[in-house]
């Protein structure tokens, strides 16, 4: 009977919401006129708790960069300013992108929207109509991806797309994959489960104390918002040891107590790259935090960011031990993302397989890929590595010319600098491909040892 009524009291609540938002529909206004160097995107709405993050995921899946923006949201009125740009730091010209930006904000902030920013899902295996999405998470370690690959191989799945972050021995991934012969989601339970099986021993290993985490998910959320849930339900910012990595490449992250106003003020400096935002934010929200006043500056090689928060509850960060999670969260969330290393773009037709071959290749001539994003789109295989010197050091060149001779000089090619392997910005842990599944009837044995 409780239950009853707390669900009746959570809907009539949500119906609330949806009728203040009805009478008061978001307004997104594109200005192209009053800013030399970049669009302005302006959003007005009422409030309500993940607005903010909703729209920069909307900003960063178009691929736009922000390089400016304003954040308030203070009372029942939810105001923002963004100045962006597209890839190659140009206003936007284009009218499809720009009704695009208009169209999906008011749908992803209006009263038929069906976000839930704080939603958690076990890991596990999801279906949609096309695929079968499988979250993992695990210990880090040489060679994990490839025995991923290998028990999926076996297992007749086929890998369309896939991203893996590791971060400070962690490792967490979002992989979509299909039947081999029927090319569409897989739905035997039996099957399902044995796939879970299979891949929580090769993710446990011989790790005792911190093994993965199995269990069936329902519905889909977006990939970058997972993973960054993932792996901090994984707790990766709670570093092993203080002394990994260069302490210079690290984001500077202070949290000081405004008395005046009762709030928290996030102030972060660090190199800027694309979505660093977004990320963020994403976890700001998903650590129950409100944003309400923010202000961004990216436009030079450094980025500013600062912002006035509290929590839920509407109290400030109020003890040293939050303050320093806090600041640990904000770390993690920044170092997740960072590629490290040789970019190298393979396209080609689409196999199944091909994930397992492409690492075994880079294995063999003694690279390390320090992160990945595997996509299919039209029976093409477009995966983008990050690989350096199994020691760390920059890919030498005879062994990158043996690599594309294996793979093939038109359908693997470089679109880094060697000079940029010898600046590391990624976290401590850069061996989740590196190594090569060692048998490819892994799954047989039930148990993989590292």
């Amino acid at each position: 009977m409780e239950t009853d009524l707390m669900s009746s009291h959570w809907d009539s609540d949500d119906e609330y919401e949806k009728f203040i938002q009805r009478m008061n529909p978001p307004r997104v206004v594109i200005d192209n006129e009053s800013c030399a160097n970049a669009t302005v995107v302006r959003v007005d709405s009422a409030n309500k708790y993940g607005m903010l993050l909703e729209v920069v995921q909307v900003l960063t899946d178009l691929n736009l960069i922000i390089t400016k923006a304003y954040i308030t949201s203070d009372g029942g009125w939810f105001m923002d300013v963004f100045n962006v740009t597209d890839k190659d730091g140009k206003k936007l010209n284009d009218s499809t992108t720009i009704n695009g930006i208009v169209d999906f904000i008011r749908k992803s902030l209006g009263a038929d929207s069906s976000f839930v920013p704080s939603r958690r899902r076990s890991v596990g295996v999801a279906q949609s109509s096309g695929h079968t999405s499988i979250e993992l998470t695990g210990t880090d370690r040489p060679g994990l991806l490839s025995e991923v690959s290998a028990v999926l191989t076996d297992l007749k799945c086929n890998v369309v797309n896939a991203e893996v972050w590791t971060h400070n021995t962690r490792a967490a991934a979002v992989m979509q994959v299909t039947d081999d012969e029927t090319h569409s989601a897989i739905t035997d339970p039996e099957r399902l489960s044995r796939i879970k099986e299979l891949l929580c021993n090769v993710l446990k290993g011989n790790n005792k104390t911190r093994g993965a985490r199995t269990a069936v998910s329902v519905g889909e959320t977006h990939t970058d918002r997972r993973l960054h849930q993932m792996m901090f339900d994984d707790r990766d910012y709670e570093r092993c040891d203080q002394s990994i990595g260069d302490e210079s490449l690290r984001p500077n992250v202070t949290v000081v107590h405004w008395y005046d106003k009762d709030y928290s003020v996030v102030t972060i400096r660090c190199k800027d790259r694309p979505k660093l935002l977004f990320d963020i934010i994403c976890t700001l929200t998903d650590m129950q935090y409100v944003v309400f006043h923010g202000n961004v500056n990216s436009e030079g090689p450094e980025a500013y960011q600062e912002y006035y928060i509290r929590h839920v509850d509407g109290s400030p960060v109020n003890s040293e031990a939050e303050r320093q999670r806090v600041i640990q969260c904000l770390e993690a969330a920044i170092e997740r993302r960072v590629s490290e290393g040789l970019k190298l773009e393979l396209c080609t037709s689409d196999r199944v397989g091909l994930l397992s071959d492409v690492t075994r290749i880079f294995r063999e001539n003694s690279l390390s890929v320090t992160r990945a994003e595997v996509s299919t789109r039209g029976g093409k295989a477009i995966n983008t590595f990050y690989v350096r010197d199994a020691s760390g050091n920059p890919v030498d060149p005879k062994t990158l010319d043996s690599i594309r001779q294996s793979i093939g000089q038109t359908v693997l090619e470089v679109k880094g600098h060697n000079s940029d392997c010898s600046k590391s910005q990624e976290s401590p842990t850069r061996f989740l491909f590196g190594g090569l599944f060692r048998s490819r009837s892994l799954y047989n044995f039930g148990l993989v040892r590292p």
